[in-house]
């Protein structure tokens, strides 16, 4: 006994020792990597919890107080709810402190890139002080959690459509033969990619001997759209490029697809999955590593961004730095000069705090799902509607992209 005691206060000394020295080599450079590993870790301790924690749940008195009876589900919902709501909490608060600081020689500056250990403790306290709360708080999460994840794809939506017009405006501006044929090329392989993509979503999601006819629809209206792009794109009014085009019309059919995919398994239509009821730990854990990773490089690069909602001091040639920066910096020359900061950081954590809710409406299935779909991540019909509507919403932004300009000349866009 006295053995075992030993091993286990060795044992909790060298993990104590272990954080403190990741803790302590966190530099600023570093600083974002370490908001996406708080925020990954976040996502798969929702998910262990989910597989887990519904007997714990059941046994709590102030979570099981309500007049019907709740199933299974309900409780694993509850708990990726609670630790997403302490998530939120978390990112929401560092945003707010970090209003208007715009100078490195703000104080909170280096709140924003140190104190980890404070950190740490404060978001795990943060996730068990959720399992004490009453149940009406975590609903009232749920509701505006539904709109946090439409507001944070809308933001997703905006960065690619800033990325493909600057990508094609940064080629165009080298005005050499060379660029203008990687131009054709690009484009030519994306049109290509799109439209093989296509007739592979026809074969996998139209299955002969069945009426699909809401699947034909959602692959015949993206076609309209990647043809509507390009007639615009190439209007003389608009004078446009074909390699925005060909980019959002491939984005949109990726779009298509992974909301066919997210049909439940027993759909007759969806046969990608050939009907299998069966949920394998491989299927669960590479649906959480896509979600940690798309949620996690959006989340990052809508936060690192300096050309949306960046502070009016952020320098615009910091957009051509590398998006997690990992060379090391001279530390005296920066602080010496009173340098503006290169992104807005309450920004930076307000999308954290949407992709909070974002991932828990993927983990619980926008907190609908039912059956053996359920225990997917992002499977059932609000996912599917959810990919059609953000495919729709980005086939319109492109389109108001390029035609605003015309219609509100005096104005920049």
């Amino acid at each position: 006994m006295w053995a075992a005691s030993c091993l286990a206060s060795c044992c909790a000394a060298c993990a104590c020792d272990a954080c403190r020295t990741v803790v302590s080599s966190i530099s600023r450079r570093s600083a974002r990597i370490a908001y996406c590993g708080l925020f990954a870790l976040s996502l798969i301790v929702s998910w262990i919890l989910r597989e887990v924690a519904a007997p714990l749940l059941e046994k709590i008195p102030w979570i099981t107080q309500f007049n019907q009876t709740h199933n299974r589900e309900w409780f694993e919902t509850d708990a990726v709810l609670r630790v997403s709501l302490g998530n939120f909490l978390f990112f929401t608060t560092l945003a707010v402190m970090m209003v208007g600081v715009k100078s490195q020689k703000d104080p909170r500056d280096s709140l924003h890139h140190g104190g980890w250990m404070m950190k740490i403790i404060s978001w795990c306290l943060l996730v068990i002080f959720m399992f004490f709360i009453p149940n009406e708080i975590v609903s009232f999460y749920e509701t505006i959690s539904k709109f946090g994840s439409g507001f944070f794809l809308l933001v997703q939506v905006v960065l690619l459509l800033d990325f493909v017009h600057g990508w094609n405006d940064k080629w165009v501006g080298y005005d050499e033969q060379f660029w203008y044929i990687a131009l054709f090329v690009v484009s030519l392989v994306c049109y290509l990619a799109t439209f093989v993509f296509s007739g592979l979503l026809f074969h996998w999601f139209t299955p002969s001997g069945h009426d699909c006819g809401l699947n034909t629809f959602f692959i015949v209206m993206t076609l309209i759209c990647v043809f509507l792009f390009l007639i615009v794109a190439l209007h003389p009014a608009v004078n446009g490029s074909i390699l925005p085009a060909s980019v959002i019309s491939m984005y949109c059919t990726y779009l298509c697809y992974s909301a066919l995919a997210s049909e439940p398994r027993e759909y007759e239509c969806n046969g990608l999955h050939k009907h299998s009821k069966a949920v394998s730990t491989g299927t669960l854990t590479l649906g959480l590593l896509t979600t940690v990773l798309s949620v996690v490089y959006s989340a990052v690069r809508a936060g690192s961004s300096t050309t949306l909602l960046s502070p009016p001091s952020s320098p615009r040639a910091g957009a051509g730095k590398p998006l997690l920066p990992l060379d090391k910096a001279d530390e005296h020359e920066e602080k010496e000069k009173a340098k503006p900061v290169s992104y807005s950081y309450s920004f930076f954590h307000i999308i954290f705090s949407l992709a909070s809710m974002y991932s828990a409406m993927l983990l619980t299935g926008w907190t609908t799902s039912v059956g053996e779909s359920g225990k997917l991540v992002d499977v059932g019909w609000p996912s599917v509607w959810v990919r059609i509507v953000t495919s729709w919403a980005t086939a319109g932004l492109f389109i108001w992209s390029l035609l605003a300009p015309i219609l509100f000349p005096e104005r920049e866009f």
